[in-house]
């Protein structure tokens, strides 16, 4: 029987990304495209249209973003509570430390597209593939910057059939792990600015998100309106509005 090779598809796709390639790679929040310096960044920025105001998200483990990002201390337990105690993905915007080593690699042009008022998002947790991406990218100091594969304004992508084939037409790899598990949501990861602990865009896993921060924590988030009031999930203009 035919099995997924995590660990080695991980390494494969490190090792083009490393060397300044596009990849298209599977989060549990959908299809995403990335790289890890501003060639590879603006490819993806120009194929998918994307305007100049919109920013990269990164993707990191809690390692990484405990390490990476500044927080209070009770945003961070916020964090620790989402993922590790309930295991949920969660896109965490918030103030950041110029100087790590990730971020240093990234380069100046690449930070001024994937930072926006003093702050900037991490998406956290989105499943298996993700997990050792982002391990091996903070073990060999290698940042992984993108945004959905898709083109701007059409909504994420869930499974790699319906990636849009200019997008494919660029990466130098492509890691198909078939329909990913929050498709039942139509919106990518939820994104909360956890500086001023105001939500960005409503996505997968909101309503258990939400009853995380409320129970523990005692803070009400806005109510979803639903799909159709508000597809996109986007609320506010908060510094990272249109990571997608």
């Amino acid at each position: 029987m035919n099995s997924i090779d995590i660990a080695g598809d991980a390494r494969r796709t490190m090792d083009i990304i490393k060397a300044g390639g596009i990849a298209i790679v599977p989060n549990d929040t959908g299809y995403a495209c990335c790289g890890s310096s501003m060639d590879p960044l603006q490819r993806i920025y120009d194929t998918k249209q994307r305007g100049s105001h919109k920013r990269n998200a990164m993707g990191a483990d809690l390692e990484t973003q405990r390490e990476l990002q500044r927080l209070s201390p009770r945003a961070q337990q916020m964090v620790e509570a989402l993922v590790a105690d309930h295991d949920l993905p969660v896109g965490v915007i918030g103030s950041f430390r110029a100087g790590h080593p990730l971020l240093q690699k990234l380069g100046d042009e690449g930070m001024r597209a994937s930072s926006a008022v003093g702050t900037i998002g991490i998406l956290l947790n989105a499943g298996p593939f993700h997990k050792e991406l982002s391990r091996l990218s903070r073990e060999e100091v290698v940042p992984l910057f993108g945004s959905s594969a898709n083109l701007t304004g059409t909504g994420p992508r869930f499974s790699v059939d319906d990636i849009p084939p200019e997008i494919k037409a660029i990466a130098d790899i492509t890691i198909d792990y078939g329909l990913r598990r929050y498709h039942t949501y139509r919106r990518a990861g939820t994104l909360i600015n956890f500086d001023t602990l105001q939500v960005v865009r409503i996505g997968a896993c909101y309503e258990l998100i939400s009853g995380v921060l409320r129970r523990w924590f005692g803070l009400e988030l806005p109510p979803d309106p639903g799909f159709e009031q508000l597809p996109s999930g986007h609320l506010n203009e908060f510094g990272l509005k249109g990571v997608e």
